[in-house]
């Protein structure tokens, strides 16, 4: 088992992929920078899940909190209004300096 590749508190950037099939990433974050929030654990990968591989791979989930104003730039909320979302590890990279 492998150690978690983000800590809690660690700048992430959700890769702007756009794969047919089964993604199990929401299209509004994709592209976007935010900031773990927490590790969820480990868990069977739900994309291969959705093929019916019952051996998926176990990855860490995160939970990663963005700025409603990064994600929707006419947001008129307060500016410190986020949203969390709980993404697998493999849709993340480092964002070194990306505000969130």
């Amino acid at each position: 088992m492998s150690a978690p590749r983000f800590a809690v508190g660690a700048l992430v950037r959700v890769r702007a992929a756009y794969p047919p099939g089964h993604v199990r990433t929401p299209f509004y974050v994709r592209g976007a920078a935010g900031a773990v929030e927490r590790i969820c654990g480990r868990f069977p990968n739900p994309e291969q899940g959705a093929y019916g591989r019952r051996d998926a791979d176990r990855i860490t989930l995160y939970r990663v909190r963005f700025s409603q104003h990064d994600l929707w730039p006419d947001y008129r909320g307060a500016p410190d209004d986020s949203v969390e979302v709980e993404i697998f590890e493999h849709w993340l990279e480092p964002a070194e300096g990306a505000g969130a």
